[in-house]
């Protein structure tokens, strides 16, 4: 009897492991959900499937698939999973602060939460404070700390597989060249145009209220230029920042003028397109401060005076027309207010 007995539980055993599914079950939860209620699931392969979420946020499909990374989008935020057939994969996460809640569970487990974890620690090395201050001691600081973490996160995860490894060690470096990079031009600039020397100007910059302006018609007061353009998604991100600030300070002895850049980018060339563009979008987000365009886009004598390569770019100058910071913080960031309380404005 046990001779028999024996053979029977194994193939019990067997017959219940199955077959390999050909398909990963996805499943979880976002909180406070996007009015979409899509969860779509995509990579550059031409794979892509919408997931239907309740009402509740839960979701919960079936993908057939190509073992590998994939993007998926909910509402405006984006995120990166490992899928596998035969996997039961899950994620929980809350839309409000989407990458910095989430967690992932089942299969792939490990590398998903390594992949996410490493992405966070970058937010909590090299933070707006520390791209404000201009200090190249605190960025290196920042960086040993930086690599320090991820080294942590590779044995918190040493199961994660070696080519997912490299790739993310690759990431790491490249975020490292970025900051470093970032830094020197900043610091670079700030020398180039030291605090108290005469700032470069601008003459007769068409103003949307009316008229044209130029920067001796500001002095007397601090004057905080925002270079921008309609076609620059990071100047639009800062647009609702600035409006905070403007309110802040109304009153004060303090002049914030954006100057729009635009000269045809995204309008297939068409200066005449920009300019409607550019008088649309003041007119539709309602901007504030005072609205200039520049007289030749990045060709404009102030901006190539200012050696400008890139946008947003912000410029704090004093009443009597000297530069305060040739490479000022952004209005998202608290260095800015700090830097108007420093100055007692």
């Amino acid at each position: 009897m046990k001779r028999l007995l024996l053979p029977c539980i194994a193939v019990t055993l067997f017959a219940c492991k199955g077959e390999p599914k050909d398909y990963v079950t996805l499943s979880g939860k976002i909180a406070n959900p996007d009015e979409s209620k899509t969860l779509k699931i995509f990579n550059r392969r031409n794979y892509e499937k919408a997931i239907t979420l309740n009402d509740d946020g839960t979701f919960k499909d079936t993908l057939k698939l190509e073992a590998g990374d994939y993007n998926f989008q909910h509402g405006k935020e984006y995120g990166q999973i490992y899928l596998e057939n035969d996997n039961e994969t899950s994620f929980e996460t809350d839309y409000n602060s989407f990458i910095d809640s989430m967690v992932f569970k089942g299969d792939a487990s490990d590398l998903n939460n390594f992949s996410v974890q490493s992405f966070l620690i970058s937010k909590t090395y090299f933070t707006e404070q520390l791209v404000g201050i201009s200090d190249m001691e605190k960025v290196n600081e920042a960086i040993t700390n930086y690599k320090s973490a991820y080294d942590d996160l590779k044995n918190k995860y040493s199961e994660v597989d070696s080519s997912h490894i490299a790739i993310m060690d690759r990431n790491i470096n490249m975020s490292v060249e970025q900051i470093t990079k970032f830094m020197e031009r900043k610091i670079a600039t700030l020398s180039a145009f030291p605090k108290g020397s005469p700032s470069p100007v601008f003459e007769n910059y068409e103003n949307y209220a009316g008229g044209t302006t130029s920067l001796s018609d500001l002095k007397g007061k601090y004057v905080y230029i925002d270079l921008w353009a309609t076609w620059c998604g990071p100047c639009i991100k800062e647009i609702p920042s600035l409006k905070k600030v403007e309110k802040q300070y109304e009153g004060k002895n303090i002049e914030f003028v954006s100057i729009s850049l635009d000269e045809g980018r995204s309008y297939k060339g068409d200066a005449e397109e920009a300019y409607k563009g550019w008088k649309k979008m003041i007119n539709e987000k309602e901007l504030g401060g005072m609205q200039l365009i520049a007289d030749n886009g990045f060709e404009s004598q102030f901006i190539r005076d200012y050696k400008v390569n890139g946008i947003p770019r912000f410029i704090l100058i004093d009443p009597d027309g000297n530069i305060v910071s040739s490479d000022a913080p952004r209005p998202s960031t608290s260095a800015l207010v700090e830097l108007f309380n420093e100055l007692n404005i």
